[in-house]
């Protein structure tokens, strides 16, 4: 690969600190494994056994968060004081909007979608009235036995009578049905007098007033009450720390504000574990939780963990581990047993003596077993469970009968394709690994769904990604976006009990689902219906808590379609060697791949713009529009805010008249946490600013374009996952090393199409996190409940 620079210019390179902001260091970037999460990786506990909630002190902490990095209102943790000014406010929603936007419509999706999945959990538990909720054959044998008992029908002439032979369900053309329309979704801005009144108790306790609307939102009706009655709920806001809860505190209750105070302890715990899900986690271990509080000056752990639970704001669980005396992990194989209160009692005399005695050892050996004791919030436990629930109910619903149709076409196509053909034909859910050129396998299973009369649809986690795969298929009618399908705004809508109007389901970037997502998806799911998941294990995982495709392959409760379709091309086979850990020296006759050395942060931003501007287009004629730029994280001296000014300057420059940006600005626009959809700014007016888009021309308000627009042309890894590009730019600034792993290298290399640039200054780190760092756990339940649930494959 060559390892010169595609340019000449002797500039000097540029200065990016003059584009910093204030109190950003510029010594370190914001950590990608901290931003994939939303949360700086220390501020996390039980990522890596030893659990810290201190480590970060300034504004990267909270500006490292990508599930919500385009919220600006994180940079609240850039002071140590409460009473700083507040530009860390994330303003309400505009009221009297005439139609739903996207992100509106898909939180509106997710509630309804949640009340339904609650509503499946009560209606599990209530008692069957007679000859309800039963269909089919159970449906029958009650009529038949009703007719016995009433004497219609003798017991010989009910019984006797031949069953009828299976019956097939002829093809059918696909149907598309208009989505449900959705009821409008209530307005999320607080009442104006909530408003005011939560303003009040913030000036009484020093505490910025811009943070008012974001309290009432969060707290509810009788805010005011609440925030006096239990100044620490000011924790729920997002960015504030407890030390800035602790100074809010002290100037409402004065004397009576103690480290003690078990209302602190309640909400520290609860701010834990709410900062453990933005580091991916659905659950920490109680040791680990008990650690992290005690950082954070909470005397009693124990105390403030069980009064937690008493007041029902987190639960516990109990996970057995594979063997006694093995150390809790991150993955369990199996769901807790229930202990034996005590020994069977003895029998008096004979046989029944060395039965109870057996029964003693077995019982003695059930409380030996060790036992992960986990804490964690209702909603993920809720959506981990449901999932679980979904999965086992996918798997056994799906008729095993033999399918000519299928096996005639499985036996038409070949390798890889033909195995996953075969083993969707007979199972409920399979998943299928791969890297981009085994995308072709699943399209041409949707092919031969279709062809079979199916109602068969794709579904991928960015628009980019649906139009790639709907280039495979060679129409676009068929794939749509995970977030639209969840919203109702794509796909084939719903039918009369709720469920999607589809038989078979295959989603790709399936390692990008997070719990609630997947969760929402599988409960979706009619009875009946195909589920596969396709992704590539090797990329980062979710933004949002959970690792539900790692965790899937992992339990081996379904069949596993491995691809043997290479990535072509040289950079095909340096991303495949970066996959297992070997970082190869690769031949690219093209310029395929090209390295850049540079000696400080300075130098890679100056040579990046020249990249970008003039080396890639006058090389390989990729105009600047469609090369990416991707870094580790957004601060630092060479972090996207650097870039993205440094590229503006070059590419669009202009006095950033609306909120900082222009007309022409490539933009990133995260609709809702966790997602980020390229775009370019097309104007501005009283509206809001205009937007254009993969899925169309978007307004974003002005009060939300702060937290909802960043500038485009630099992303980090995560907001680049599910995309591609003709040609990358990967920035590794020597201040970028420690935030290096296999799988980040793995992504940011992946992305480029075509050609792949490395602007290279951290020299033997990179070899080292290829090899070395592999993805930082995480903890979750949901293995240990499928265990429970579905037998493994075999």
């Amino acid at each position: 690969m060559s390892t010169e620079p595609e340019t000449t210019e002797s500039a000097e390179p540029g200065k990016p600190e003059d584009a910093v902001r204030s109190g950003t260091p510029t010594d370190a970037p914001d950590a990608e494994g901290a931003d994939a999460g939303g949360a700086d990786a220390e501020d996390a506990p039980g990522t890596d056994g030893s659990p810290d909630t201190t480590g970060t002190t300034d504004a990267d902490t909270s500006e490292t968060s990508e599930t919500s990095e385009t919220s600006e209102t994180s940079e609240t943790s850039e002071t140590s004081e409460i009473s700083e000014p507040a530009d860390t406010t994330e303003p309400a929603p505009a009221e009297g909007s005439p139609q739903l936007s996207e992100a509106e419509a898909e939180l509106l999706a997710q509630k309804l979608e949640r009340e339904r999945i609650e509503q499946r959990k009560a209606e599990k538990k209530g008692p069957i009235a007679s000859g309800t909720k039963l269909s089919g054959q159970a449906a029958d044998l009650l009529a038949a036995v009703r007719a016995v008992e009433s004497g219609e029908k003798p017991v010989a002439a009910v019984f006797a009578e031949p069953r009828p032979a299976p019956r097939r369900p002829a093809p059918e053309p696909v149907r598309r049905p208009q989505p449900v329309p959705a009821a409008p979704a209530p307005s999320d801005a607080p009442a104006p007098h909530t408003v005011d009144g939560v303003r009040r108790v913030l000036t009484e306790g020093s505490a910025p007033e811009a943070l008012a609307p974001q309290v009432a939102a969060a707290l509810g009706e009788g805010a005011e009450d609440l925030l006096r009655e239990d100044p620490w709920q000011l924790l729920r806001v997002t960015g504030v720390r407890p030390e800035q809860a602790d100074g809010f505190a002290r100037a409402l209750l004065g004397a009576e504000c103690r480290p003690d105070d078990e209302r602190r302890a309640r909400a520290v715990t609860v701010w834990l574990l709410e900062q453990a899900a933005l580091a991916g986690h659905t659950a920490l271990e109680l040791s680990a939780l008990a650690t992290a509080l005690a950082r954070q000056g909470v005397p009693d752990a124990d105390a403030a963990v069980q009064a937690t639970l008493a007041e029902g704001e987190a639960l516990v669980f109990q996970d057995a581990l594979d063997e006694p005396g093995a150390r809790p992990g991150t993955a369990p194989s199996a769901p807790a047993p229930a202990p034996a209160a005590s020994p069977a009692p003895s029998a008096a005399a004979g046989d029944g003596a060395d039965e109870t005695d057996a029964e003693g050892e077995q019982d003695e050996a059930e409380e030996e077993r060790p036992v992960r004791v986990l804490v964690g919030l209702e909603r993920y436990a809720l959506a981990e469970e449901s999932l679980a629930d979904g999965l086992a109910r996918i798997v056994n619903s799906l008729s095993k009968e033999p399918s000519p149709e299928w096996e005639a076409a499985a036996a038409a196509a070949s390798g890889s394709t033909a195995e996953l053909i075969r083993a969707v034909a007979g199972h409920g859910l399979v998943l299928h690994t791969g890297g981009e050129a085994s995308r072709a396998e699943p399209a041409a299973l949707l092919t031969v769904a279709r062809g079979l009369g199916l109602r068969a649809v794709a579904a991928c986690h960015t628009p980019d990604g649906r139009r790639r795969f709907a280039a495979l298929l060679g129409a676009e009618d068929p794939v749509v976006t995970v977030p639209g399908l969840l919203a109702g705004t794509e796909g084939p809508g719903r039918d009369a009990e709720g469920a999607l109007d589809l038989d078979v389901l295959v989603v790709l970037d399936a390692p990008q689902l997070d719990v609630e997502g997947a969760a929402m998806i599988v409960e979706s799911l009619p009875d009946g219906a195909r589920l596969v998941l396709s992704g590539d294990p090797a990329v980062l995982w979710s933004a949002g808590p959970g690792r539900v495709f790692a965790d899937l392959l992992a339990a081996r409760t379904c069949p596993q379609v491995a691809s043997r379709t290479p990535d072509p091309g040289p950079l095909g086979e340096l991303v495949s060697g970066v996959g297992i850990g070997e970082l190869n020296q690769v031949d690219a006759p093209g310029k395929e791949i090209v390295i850049v050395p540079v000696r400080d942060a300075g130098e890679a931003v100056h040579r990046t713009v020249q990249l970008v501007a003039d080396s890639v287009p006058r090389a390989l004629g990729v105009p600047p529009e469609d090369t990416v730029v991707i870094t580790p994280g957004h601060g630092g001296a060479a972090g996207t805010r650097v870039l993205n000014a440094a590229l503006k300057e070059r590419l669009n420059p202009g006095p950033g008249r609306f909120g900082g940006f222009d007309p022409g600005d490539r933009i990133a626009y995260s609709p809702a946490p966790g997602r980020t959809v390229p775009g370019q700014v097309v104007g501005a007016d009283a509206e809001g600013l205009h937007l254009s888009c993969a899925d169309g021309a978007v307004v974003v308000p002005k009060e939300r374009v702060e937290q909802a627009v960043r500038h485009g042309w630099a992303l980090t890894a995560h907001q680049a996952v599910g995309s591609r590009w003709p040609a990358a730019v990967v920035v590794l600034p020597g201040d970028a090393a420690q935030a290096l792993s296999r799988p980040w290298v793995y992504t940011a290399f992946g992305r480029g199409e075509r050609h792949l640039s490395v602007v290279h200054g951290v020299e033997q780190a990179l070899p080292r996190a290829v090899a070395e760092v592999t993805a930082k756990p995480r903890t979750t339940r949901l293995p240990a409940l499928l265990r429970s649930q579905v037998p493994a494959a075999q």
